[in-house]
């Protein structure tokens, strides 16, 4: 049984070369069953001293080209989550590199995110269900601390229940999407299945979370 195919989406001021690095643990567990492939977002994120930077992603190697794949900030060309703004900056450029993406390294048959990511596999589903990307064809999506944007010119994104099965990961101890964020992304998905770890702002890949990974993913194998 050939494994599932599945684009994986960074985190804001990751990419993909650092995002494969941080999600090791997952391939691992998973390596039988899935093959994750890496894209890098095609806006480079320049460090604000405002900005809030997790620990863990000060000192992490590998986020020496820091991507994000829009800002909520157009003029400081930065992002926060719980940012309030009427309009973005970089998303159309953004599903440029996804539909490109699948283009050249496609079929896929799921998507996976995470953090800024998991916000942005929510709107790509949500552009698939509307039919106004053909190229994107995703079976199913991984949400891992996703969140619903708070740009007003997002909104469109979350009028009517996605329907493509959908897994929401998010830790109970997470600081920097704390779980309520990512409760509220899901009534924007048809039946969403959820797993809770109680750690903090990474994707959870120990043995103890496999069953619900597998569980889930069987459905398409």
């Amino acid at each position: 049984m050939a494994p599932l195919r599945v684009l994986c989406i960074h985190g804001y001021r990751q990419n993909a070369s650092s995002f494969r690095e941080k999600t090791g643990a997952l391939r691992k567990l998973l390596k039988k069953n899935v093959e994750l492939l890496y894209v890098s977002a095609p806006h480079s994120v320049q460090q604000v001293n405002n900005e809030e930077v997790p620990e863990k992603e000060k000192s992490s190697g590998g986020d020496d080209d820091p991507r994000g794949w829009w800002f909520s900030d157009v003029q400081a060309r930065s992002f926060s989550a719980q940012q309030q703004c009427e309009e973005s900056l970089g998303l159309e450029e953004s599903v440029t590199v996804v539909r490109e993406a699948v283009k050249a390294q496609g079929p896929f048959d799921g998507i996976l995110g995470f953090s800024q990511g998991a916000a942005f596999v929510a709107m790509l589903c949500s552009l698939q269900e509307q039919k106004l990307e053909p190229e994107l064809n995703f079976r199913f999506a991984i949400l891992v601390a996703g969140f619903p944007s708070a740009c007003t010119e997002h909104n469109r994104f979350y009028s009517a229940p996605i329907q493509i099965p959908s897994l929401h990961v998010f830790g109970q101890e997470d600081r920097v999407i704390p779980d309520n964020m990512s409760l509220e992304l899901l009534p924007s998905f048809q039946d969403p299945q959820t797993l809770r770890h109680p750690g903090g702002h990474f994707v959870p890949a120990a043995s103890a979370h496999k069953q619900t990974y597998l569980d889930f993913l069987k459905r398409f194998q």
